[in-house]
Formats: C-alpha cells, structure tokens, sequence
C-alpha cells in the first residue's frame, strides 16, 4: 500500500436493521483490518459473519430493528463508545443508522468520528418522494412518479397509468414498522394495483412509479466518497450485471466500468446538495431517451463497495478513515474490468436472467480480476458461517419468490 492508516482510531460498523447476513459489513471489517485498524461491529448475536471475522476485534451484541425511539439508540451507541475508550470512525450500513448520525451529531461528536453533514440531508435523500423532489430541483433525471395521499388518488392514478408500474415503500423508515409493499413491487395490472392499495390504510406510504423496462435499460451504479466541501475523495462507476432478487434487489454480480459521463453527474449532483460522507446510487440507464435516471440514493456505504478500489488500493471506506484521521487520500484510476460476485446470491440470480430480456452491453467480455463478498483465504470463518446460516433462510426465500411467479400480477423485487 502506499499509504498507511492510522492504526490508533479504530472504526466501527453500525447496523440497525436485522440481516445479519450482511457482506458488506464483513467487506468494510476486512478491508480496515488489513490496513491494521482495530475493527468494531454491531452485530445481531455472536456468530453472524461478521462476528467471525479474524479482523474483528470485538462484536457488540445488540439485536435491533430500526424501529427504536432514536435516544434509545443513540444511548446505546454512546455506550459502546465508552466501552471502546477512544475517537472511532463510524461506518453505517444502511440508511437507519445513516440519518441517526446525522440528525444526532452533536450528542455523538465527543466519543466518534463522522463526516459532518446538513442533519435533515440523508433522511431525505433516503425518502424516495424527498429524493424525487431533489433530482427535480437540481435537474437530474429520475422515473415518472406519484405520492398518493388516500385510495382515492391511487384509483385516479390507476384510470390513467400506463401498466406495469412499480410500488416502493416511501420512507426508509417506515418498511422497519408498516411497511406497505415487502419491497421494490412490479405491479402488472391496474386489478392487481387496485388489489393491493385495499390494504394501505388511509395514508399510502407507498410511491408509485413508472416502469423502466428492463429490455431497454441497463443498470449502473456509483459508490464515492466526498470530502467536508462535497468533493470526491474517490469517485467510483460500475455496471450491475445481476441483482437478486431480480432487477431491484441487492447486487449479485457486478462489474467495474468507467463512466466519465456518470462520474460527472454524480459529483455535480454532490456539489449542488453539499453532502459529504458516503454513497451508494442506482441508477439505470434508459436507451430510449439517453437518460440516467437516478433511482436510489444512499448515503451510506453499499453492500458490494469492494468491487471499487483504485491504483492505490482506496475504496470508499479507507478514504473515510484517511480523510477522517487527517491524512490524505492517494488518487488513481479505478481497476477498470473487476468484477464482483455475491456467492450464495447470483447462481439463483444467474438463473432468472437467463430468460429476463435483460443485458449489459458495456460489461466486459472478460474480468481483469475477481473480488469475492464472502470468501477469502486469509479469512475464511465469514464464508462457512453465512453457508451455516444461509441454507434454511435461503430455500425459503426461493420458494416464496417461485410462488409469487406463479400468482402472476403483483411480483416484489426487493
């Protein structure tokens, strides 16, 4: 490396919703853990992946869900902190713990060490109407979309939408303690819409959104880093080949892709909202406009970041600490060619894609190397304990997705 970390702040990964099978997590644990920081998690129980990790110093136990009143939360993250002793980088892994940084972030300042940032910023880059509202006040293109307010307004828009549409729980928050659909929904048919609302109550906390088809897009994603004046520390444009489950769930295998034109977009956007910290953004390419329309936004670490890494060997993580801990961050190019795979995800993935319609025509015909989540030779007990636990989760999960296939109408992909 030709760089060092400091190896006095240790980091600490924080989680607040339940899935421990979480390679990003492990990802950020090894990828800290290598440079010599000492490496702290949240973890639902003591034998997730995670917590096996070699690279892990300590695993606290906390089983949450999201859903807590946010002082409980924050109370417990200041208790860890007393625990470790000393400043620690956070690491959020997702968009709960990203917006209970921010929103508390003189409460956390004394025992961690963050990117500062507007506090109301990430809940509403996280919300998907906020997130809308952003792209249309700085130009940057997303799908056609609707806010209903009551069943009434879904029928209004169900007499005048074009099928398939999509269906997304509104606010990140929200999916922890009533969630409207189970995730990213394709609805078929303005019956199966209509179906569906019935059971939303009087405020659908849902958005309803246009439908990209899969035939005629191709799906890109950027993971960066931006420093306190919202410029790129790294800055990183890849192409998702598969996702599991199918076209809107997590990344099963990926590729790295340079993308200046993206890369441009991304950073302008950044700079027009002064954020700072990390992100993770979906967009997909629509070839019959020319168009990215940008489809999530969050501002956090993503799952399948180590597919990213440049010629100094930073990824979005490192940045951080090094940025964080006051040293500087090398530049280089990205290792154009990488790809990524998600083991116990993309062979079911690989499968459905099959007949999907779906291709990438800016995929590489051949990987420059290989970055695997789960397996890797100097620690090994990560992959073994998620092939543990992955076995009855993982036959239940495809059992219920084939079931929703056979039903036809409404199909959650995420």
């Amino acid at each position: 490396m030709p760089f060092e970390a400091d190896r006095d702040v240790p980091a600490l990964i924080v989680k607040f919703g339940d899935y421990p099978l979480h390679h990003g997590g492990v990802g950020a644990i090894r990828s800290l853990g290598r440079l010599g920081v000492p490496m702290y998690a949240i973890t639902e129980d003591a034998y997730t992946p995670a917590a096996s990790s070699r690279y892990l110093k300590k695993a606290f136990v906390w089983p949450t869900t999201g859903a807590e009143d946010p002082g409980r939360l924050v109370e417990g993250l200041l208790r860890i902190g007393r625990r470790i002793g000393r400043p620690v980088v956070l690491v959020p892994t997702d968009e709960e713990a990203a917006v209970l940084i921010a929103e508390h972030q003189d409460e956390l300042a004394g025992s961690f060490l963050f990117p500062r940032v507007d506090p109301a910023l990430p809940r509403r880059l996280a919300s998907k109407q906020g997130l809308h509202e952003l792209c249309a006040e700085h130009g940057i293109a997303a799908p056609a979309s609707a806010f209903p307010e009551s069943y009434e307004d879904v029928v209004a828009f169900a007499g005048t939408a074009r099928f398939p549409v999509v269906a997304k729980n509104r606010e990140a928050f929200v999916r922890r303690t009533r969630p409207a659909v189970g995730g990213t929904t394709r609805i078929a048919t303005r019956e199966g819409l209509l179906a569906l609302a019935r059971d939303w109550g009087a405020r659908p906390g849902v958005i309803l959104q246009e439908y990209l088809p899969r035939e005629e897009a191709e799906d890109w994603i950027v993971h960066a880093c931006f420093d306190q004046d919202s410029s790129p520390l790294a800055l990183f444009t890849g192409v998702k080949v598969r996702s599991w489950p199918p076209h809107a769930g997590m990344t099963a295998n990926a590729y790295v892709v340079d993308n200046p034109e993206l890369a441009d977009l991304a950073a302008r956007f950044i700079k027009q909202i002064g954020y700072s910290g990390i992100i993770d953004l979906d967009l997909r390419f629509d070839r019959r406009d020319g168009h990215y329309k940008l489809l999530d936004f969050n501002p956090r670490m993503g799952a399948q970041f180590r597919l990213f890494e440049n010629e100094s060997g930073v990824d979005v993580v490192r940045a951080m600490h090094l940025n964080l801990t006051g040293r500087p961050v090398p530049e280089g190019e990205q290792r154009a060619g990488h790809r990524y795979i998600v083991e116990n995800i993309d062979l079911p993935a690989l499968l459905a894609y099959r007949r999907s319609g779906y291709t990438t025509p800016h995929a590489p015909a051949k990987a420059s190397g290989t970055e695997l989540a789960w397996l890797a030779g100097d620690d090994p007990l990560p992959f073994l304990t998620m092939l543990a636990r992955f076995v009855r989760p993982g036959a239940k999960h495809l059992y219920q997705l084939w079931r929703t296939n056979r039903r036809g109408g409404s199909t959650t992909t995420k």
